[in-house]
């Protein structure tokens, strides 16, 4: 069984290094970088350590972050899939080489990185594929530069980007517009701005990329709303245009001074397409009538998203 182990994992880094020499063979700016270079050379030569995290420990011995990452996924000794199961550090921070205190480097992420995201990320990808799949590549992240230990704390006992009050405060550190706009009056019911939540950013979007606009998980933006707002999938006798076109026509996704997250207040929003539609164009003139008052437009037409009365075609039934 211990054959059968050690086999594998020298299947799995020996994978993990063709990963990453093709990242380095194949980038420009990394073949250019002199850090990059050496740690190619470390992948090529593959001296790694004979006693593991042992070694690595002896200098990194502060007993807090040690603690912490032996609770995390990537310290878990017990699972056969892990990082420590293989070449422990080594398996992530590249082989050890002649490494001796800052006299040769190993891979660094996260905020002391010394290598390019691109390299970063082929080493979390070379485990982490299935999770981010092939649309990582086409994702906005991805073409940003971002590395996985940007969002991610890898040492870490508990992510906190796993919890849904610190993923909602994760990405709305870098979304600032969306930020602003989740404090509107009218929002959606995230993680941390409504107790109990647990609706966070990615109820909606991919962080690790998809195949539609906005990373969103559905192919479109129609698909993403009625996967929660099913009463509103249709098909329906009487469709409303933009209904079906774009829920973003009217509502604004991530909060509005608005009721329901309209753009605008009736009969403004409406009369964004409708200048004339038969009625007096007024918005306000200081009078009661079934124009301004109450809900506007919708004191009529009710059923804004669409109707099945025989009668409906004004969508007013």
């Amino acid at each position: 069984m211990d054959e059968l182990i050690k086999l594998r994992a020298t299947c799995v880094l020996k994978c993990l290094a063709l990963t990453v020499l093709s990242v380095l063979s194949l980038s420009p700016a990394a073949a250019g970088d002199e850090t990059e270079q050496l740690l190619l050379e470390k992948f090529r030569a593959g001296n790694y350590s004979s006693s593991g995290a042992d070694t690595c420990l002896r200098c990194h011995d502060d007993a807090a972050t040690a603690a912490s990452f032996l609770q995390s996924v990537h310290g878990d000794t017990a699972s056969p899939h892990g990082p420590m199961a293989k070449l422990q550090c080594e398996t992530c921070h590249g082989p050890r080489g002649k490494h001796r205190g800052r006299n040769e480097p190993m891979i660094q992420f996260g905020a002391s990185a010394n290598v390019s995201p691109e390299l970063q990320n082929s080493v979390c990808l070379s485990c982490h594929m299935q999770d981010a799949d092939e649309s990582w590549h086409l994702g906005t992240h991805d073409i940003e530069d971002l590395a996985c230990a940007d969002c991610h704390q890898v040492h870490a006992a508990n992510d906190p980007i796993r919890d849904p009050v610190g993923q909602v405060t994760k990405c709305t550190s870098c979304h600032l517009e969306q930020r602003a706009a989740m404090n509107k009056r009218s929002h959606h019911p995230l993680a941390g701005a409504q107790a109990g939540s647990v609706m966070t950013c990615v109820s909606c979007h991919n962080p690790h990329g998809s195949l539609s606009e906005a990373d969103l998980n559905s192919v479109s933006l129609n698909d993403n709303c009625v996967g929660c707002h099913a009463e509103f999938r249709g098909p329906v006798l009487w469709e409303h245009e933009p209904v079906v076109e774009d829920c973003s026509t009217c509502h604004e996704p991530h909060g509005s001074v608005n009721d329901a997250l309209l753009a605008q207040r009736a009969p403004q929003l409406c009369q964004g397409c409708h200048a004339s539609d038969g009625h007096v164009s007024r918005v306000l003139d200081n009078s009661s009538d079934a124009f301004v008052a109450g809900q506007s437009c919708l004191n009529c037409h009710s059923q804004v998203h669409g109707s099945n009365h025989p009668s409906g075609a004004l969508l007013s039934q």
